[in-house]
């Protein structure tokens, strides 16, 4: 049976789908991404190799039911001055796991940091399951906070990280499809990727940043 994150990142591609309509070079730092940018930081099939694509990376403005998905706290708390909302989805066949990467930009790096915790402590902080631990994920962002947990029916194990880099706040939902199938560490690898690839949208880069570099 799968498990309660994995129906919820599919929840979030299946409204992509209901939703959605419709490279660059180096130029400098920039304060909030565009669409474009928040798209590019997005991973996609370059950057996850093992991993097949599921969902591909798409951005899109931050209308209100995108608020309410993304932001379920009363009064979609934490989206106030959010710009765009993105995701991509991979699924890993060996030692089966769903991943989930979710974007949120904002206008400002200082909308983005107090919408940081009120994500994380209102919603965020829970999808790895009620019983999940802290874990630390590494030197990644400006902010940073990760669980690990079980939350499958049959102890499928789930986690989810959650960072900031400047104006953007980010998110790994990674679910195990059975037991032992992803662990703390490759979440990190994941999770590095994502910051990475954010930060480089961040300096007027292209993303690049992959799994293995």
């Amino acid at each position: 049976m799968a498990m309660k994150g994995y129906r919820w990142c599919a929840g979030i591609a299946a409204l992509w789908l209901l939703t959605a309509c419709g490279g660059g070079g180096d130029s400098g730092e920039v304060t909030a991404l565009t669409k474009k940018q928040a798209q590019q930081a997005l991973p996609d099939k370059q950057a996850m190799a093992g991993w097949r694509e599921q969902a591909e990376p798409l951005a899109i403005k931050m209308e209100k039911i995108h608020r309410e998905q993304a932001c379920p706290s009363k009064g979609n708390a934490g989206c106030e001055k959010a710009r765009y909302y993105g995701t991509s989805t991979f699924r890993r066949d060996e030692k089966p796991t769903d991943v989930t990467f979710l974007i949120i930009t904002y206008d400002s790096e200082e909308s983005a940091r107090k919408a940081y915790d009120v994500l994380w402590d209102g919603y965020y902080g829970d999808r790895a399951g009620p019983e999940a631990r802290t874990f630390d994920i590494g030197p990644v962002g400006d902010e940073r906070d990760a669980r690990f947990g079980s939350a499958g029916f049959k102890g499928e194990p789930g986690a989810v990280a959650q960072a900031r880099v400047g104006s953007v706040v980010l998110w790994t939902l990674a679910a195990g499809l059975a037991k032992g199938t992803l662990e703390e560490d490759e979440v990190r690898d994941l999770t590095e990727v994502f910051v990475e690839r954010a930060q480089q949208a961040h300096d007027g880069k292209t993303p690049s940043a992959a799994l293995g570099d």
